[in-house]
């Protein structure tokens, strides 16, 4: 498949934190905390029942299997639900959680046999949205300041990081990204997730809301 990369490696605009909004903020820092993803992540309360699928996942890239095994009896441990039990498969090894807010957490390595000892680092944090057409919501980000890295046509994309972040925003077909997860393609009354970011404030084509990082604050 043709890939288009960019050399640029100073986007004039980034994604710079991801705020969950939830409905208990102390339960959800506990789990997350327990988790050990706390420090990737903020918190602000909100009020509301959704159900299906909220069109996007959090994922961690880490160094082999015995990791993703850790991360994932850590999650179920702090009281998430196992929604693909980690396994081999043809990219690696990997599964797949749902946090008791809601929020789907994809945990994988490209490792199909550990090269040393379980660790609790995390090699590498993505958020990954599901849309309906990658092409179009890519020239979108890319029109207010992202720089693309990589582009599979109009199946995947993902942006350069900022200097100050270690987020990096991604997309992907929204059926192919529930299937990959092993949920329906139901829709949310909500996504429950703001973007902070050096754009500005302003929602995209699939409703992910964007504001500018200093208001994205913990709460």
């Amino acid at each position: 498949m043709f890939m288009d990369t960019t050399t640029d490696t100073k986007p004039a605009a980034s994604l710079s934190s991801v705020t969950l909004e939830v409905s208990d903020v102390e339960e959800a820092r506990r789990f997350y905390a327990a988790f050990g993803v706390d420090t990737h992540i903020r918190l602000r309360a909100r009020e509301a029942q959704d159900t299906g699928f909220r069109g996007f996942t959090l994922a961690l890239t880490v160094s082999g299997p015995a990791t993703v095994d850790g991360f994932v009896a850590a999650a179920v441990d702090a009281g998430a639900t196992v929604l693909k039990p980690a396994a081999k498969s043809l990219w690696g090894y990997g599964g797949v959680v749902r946090a008791p807010d809601g929020t789907i957490w994809k945990i994988a390595t490209s490792s199909k046999k550990d090269t040393g000892p379980a660790t609790r680092e995390i090699d590498e944090f993505v958020l990954l949205l599901g849309v309906q057409d990658v092409k179009a919501t890519k020239q979108f980000y890319a029109d207010r300041g992202l720089s693309v890295g990589k582009s599979f046509g109009g199946k995947y994309a993902e942006f350069l990081p900022g200097e100050a972040t270690a987020v990096k925003l991604a997309l992907y077909k929204r059926r192919a990204l529930a299937k990959d997860l092993g949920v329906p393609d139901d829709a949310a009354d909500s996504h429950r997730i703001v973007l902070g970011g050096t754009a500005g404030a302003f929602a995209d084509p699939d409703g992910f809301t964007w504001e500018p990082a200093a208001s994205a604050d913990h709460a």
